[in-house]
């Protein structure tokens, strides 16, 4: 039996084992869903490199843990004091939490929204009123299509459900930060947000590990924006050396609406991320960005894809890795022109610094276009920093640490600079300096 083979068996035993306790009997619409994507999860198994989308993506490492769903487990508790150091500085900002995928009353922070606006837990949402989780939870990301997705639909239990009501703006972002403090633990937390026509609304989504020990996230975020309605939509990923990070994200946006999604990733062994943004109604735009920093023997794999599936509609991509050590990166961004989808506007831009001579990058721009008037352009680039560049800030008295620190830094904060929420753009500001070493703090005195 290969190690994929033994680690989908374990996964159906654990659906098994829940299913007899009556762990996935509520709410009894999601039963029968439950049910239909552990037979695809079953049906499907783990990929292998043989997949086209997992080619440069090996999950044996993943499969050989045996990691045990958080549903079976009692949640851990936080160490005293860790909000404090985890709070981003000068911020209000209603904010729920969860505690190895559950969601924490004790620890939240809901705070006075204005009326109409549901911030909650999806557990709580689904036994009080299900109605709308009904007619949008995994009904958007492609369980049917994605392994990990059809795994989450299965063991879904907890996570965050965001509604904004037509015609309603949310003064201050909204935060959601996810907290895992046990090793061998499979968090499978679901995000919902349904943002109503015309209304607005930043979502600040971070994941942190306070274990180096290997742990199972797999996340994913579902984001349906009616017509006119404005979603801002920003992810940290800080998990533990250890950790395995698979997220899912998929973005629906009706006419004249608007999506930002800008997608940090410090930690983790391996973190894959599977973005789809679908365009449903003319006018709309998207902006995708993403930026990497690696080291040691790291791996990171961003899937991108934009459907522009009608007409007038703009999208953009920027994605950035910084690479040291060992580690590895891979991109794939997809551009899908449907037939009918004329006057399309987009872009995809996917660029590289390579800080030394052990790292990988494999990078794969597609641009599929069935209509004949668009504009659709591409580009990925990738090498060292310039010697003349260093030589030239070196003759103005800069150090070799703290000439290649500018030049590394400058060259991330292009993305680090579309953050729209000012707060978490300083506070990825200061984690991208300690992430980079002293050469950055250096610079960043100097400067």
């Amino acid at each position: 039996m290969s190690t994929l083979t033994a680690a989908r068996d374990r996964y159906l035993s654990a659906f098994e084992a829940l299913e007899r306790q009556g762990a996935l009997q509520r709410p009894s619409w999601l039963a029968p869903l439950r049910r239909s994507a552990i037979a695809r999860f079953a049906e499907t198994g783990f990929p292998t490199t043989r997949d086209e989308s997992w080619r440069y993506t090996n999950l044996a490492p993943l499969a050989t843990m045996p990691f045990s769903p958080a549903a079976a487990r009692v949640p851990g508790e936080l160490p005293a004091g860790t909000l404090a150091r985890l709070a981003l500085d000068g911020v209000d900002w209603p904010r729920l939490v969860f505690v190895d995928g559950r969601y924490s009353s004790r620890h939240s922070a809901p705070q006075p929204l204005p009326e109409g606006v549901q911030l909650s837990s999806l557990a709580e949402a689904m036994m009080l009123d299900g109605t709308l989780i009904e007619r949008h939870l995994a009904r958007h990301a492609a369980w049917d299509a994605d392994v990990f997705a059809a795994l989450s639909t299965a063991f879904a239990e907890d996570g965050a459900l965001l509604h904004v009501p037509a015609d309603t703006s949310v003064p201050t972002p909204i935060e959601l930060l996810f907290v895992t403090t046990a090793p061998g633990v499979l968090t499978q937390p679901r995000i919902l947000v349904v943002a109503g026509p015309h209304s607005r609304v930043t979502v600040v989504e971070r994941h942190v590990g306070l274990t180096d020990e290997a742990y199972f996230a797999n996340v994913v975020t579902e984001i349906v924006a009616g017509s006119g309605a404005s979603v801002d939509h920003s992810v940290v990923q800080e998990q533990g050396a250890g950790a395995f990070h698979v997220a899912t994200v998929d973005a629906e946006l009706d006419r004249d609406g608007t999506f930002a999604t800008c997608g940090v990733t410090f930690g983790g062994r391996l973190a894959r991320t599977t973005l789809a943004l679908q365009f449903r109604g003319e006018g709309a735009r998207g902006a995708l960005r993403g930026l990497y920093v690696l080291d040691g023997r790291q791996h990171v794999d961003n899937h991108v894809t934009v459907d522009h599936a009608v007409p007038r509609c703009a999208s953009e991509q920027l994605y950035k890795g910084v690479l040291d050590g060992s580690a590895r990166a891979v991109f794939n961004g997809r551009i899908l022109v449907r037939p009918d989808a004329q006057k399309t506007d987009a872009n995809q831009t996917n660029k590289h610094l390579l800080l030394s001579d052990g790292v990988e990058v494999d990078t794969k721009p597609q641009l599929e276009i069935f209509a004949d008037d668009v504009k659709c352009t591409h580009g990925a680039a990738e090498g060292q920093l310039a010697p003349e560049a260093l030589f030239y800030l070196r003759s103005r008295g800069l150090g070799e640490a703290a000439a290649r620190g500018l030049l590394t830094y400058g060259f991330a904060r292009e993305v680090v600079d579309r953050i729209a929420a000012e707060p978490l753009r300083r506070y990825v500001d200061h984690a991208l300096v300690a992430r980079l070493g002293r050469g950055a703090i250096q610079t960043k005195e100097i400067g």
